[in-house]
């Protein structure tokens, strides 16, 4: 890599991601009741940021032009990956998405998301100039549809609902017709609706989940359990929280997977809202960050890859606080590495230095 292209690399996003990351170890040893469990938690997720950062500077090394060349076997690769699971996934509380070699777990639909980017940007910027018709709209979603349904069939829903939301966000970055955006998230309310009455197409527990989300009351005690619990430790936490270590509601074990989905209500409750500010402070800087650099590249491709990053933080953001907060339905999104697991904080640091890499080259000038 040209030492040149080293004077447009965003500093403040990577300190945004190495502090979020950084905030989230802290997090995850107090969810995990500290002691030697909490230190082995956070040795494994400091293990998984240091492969990511690296693997990160390999791709931010990488011209992103190169993407459009490898498109279809990047795209090819994913979907091997996907029916992999299908057969010799391992399976953890009734899902089957993780791939396993000897002591470690890979979740390819984590690598997925950042793969169907640059894939998905390479399809929509070789159709950039049918970008507003009815036909791109339609082939762009079902080459969206295909690693969608392999995943949506593990089953996550979380994670195919945040397929949908990076295609859409590229889509309106690169010009596509409102019309078409607008008439296809009216089919997707009408889809919805009819799809949870049939029987066998959602899981039981996937029902509950948006039964609870409207009404969390209806049932404290089962689906809308995680929810009610959730709310009373965020809200215990009032201003500065009841401190580190002190989270009467992680400590009696209220909340189900604290570490991971729900590691929210730690900050919540043990922070407060100050430790609540802070934390969204970074993830707004992180968006910033981000958000520019898709402004300020002079190449197409470029753009639409960090749309799809953006889109897809966004996503993960609104809606893994959205639902410890009682007003998102829960759908077991991580919060962008903070949350706990190897294969998210890698694969959203690979994002990270594919916008860093995007951000060397925003300009597009012969040496």
């Amino acid at each position: 890599m040209d030492r040149r292209l080293l004077k447009n690399f965003d500093f403040t996003l990577l300190f945004a991601a190495v502090a979020i990351t950084l905030y989230g170890c802290t997090m995850i040893y107090s969810a995990s009741k500290g002691g030697n469990a909490g230190v082995g938690y956070v040795e494994r997720q400091l293990m998984w940021a240091v492969v990511g950062l690296i693997a990160g500077a390999l791709v931010a090394s990488i011209d992103h032009s190169v993407y459009n060349r490898l498109a279809g076997k990047l795209y090819a690769l994913n979907l091997m990956m996907l029916f992999a699971v299908m057969f010799v996934g391992d399976s953890s509380k009734g899902a089957q998405r993780w791939i396993g070699f000897g002591p470690i777990r890979i979740q390819p639909s984590e690598f997925a998301k950042i793969i169907l980017i640059i894939a998905l940007a390479a399809f929509l910027v070789k159709r950039l100039r049918e970008i507003r018709t009815f036909r791109t709209f339609i082939l762009s979603f079902l080459y969206l549809a295909v690693p969608m349904l392999l995943i949506f069939k593990q089953p996550d829903l979380g994670t195919s609902l945040v397929l949908i939301a990076i295609w859409l966000t590229m889509l309106f970055v690169l010009g596509s017709s409102p019309k078409n955006i607008l008439l296809f998230i009216g089919t997707c309310v009408v889809m919805a609706t009819i799809i949870f009455h049939v029987h066998g197409f959602l899981k039981d527990y996937q029902k509950n989940r948006l039964i609870s989300f409207i009404n969390p009351a209806a049932d404290p005690r089962g689906s809308g359990y995680h929810v009610t619990q959730s709310r009373i430790a965020i809200g215990s936490g009032q201003m500065f929280g009841k401190g580190f270590l002190k989270g009467t509601q992680r400590e009696l074990k209220f909340i189900p997977e604290q570490h991971t989905d729900f590691i929210f209500t730690v900050v919540g409750e043990e922070l407060g809202f100050a430790g609540s500010v802070g934390l969204l402070i970074l993830y707004f800087i992180l968006i910033w960050r981000g958000l520019h650099i898709l402004t300020a590249t002079e190449d197409v491709t470029g753009r639409a890859i960090a749309a799809g990053i953006v889109g897809m933080f966004l996503f993960h953001i609104l809606v893994n606080m959205g639902m410890t907060l009682g007003i998102m339905p829960v759908t077991g999104v991580p919060l962008p590495m903070f949350s706990y697991g190897g294969s998210s904080l890698m694969a959203n640091l690979i994002a990270i230095g594919l916008l860093e890499g995007i951000s060397m080259r925003r300009h597009r000038i012969a040496f």
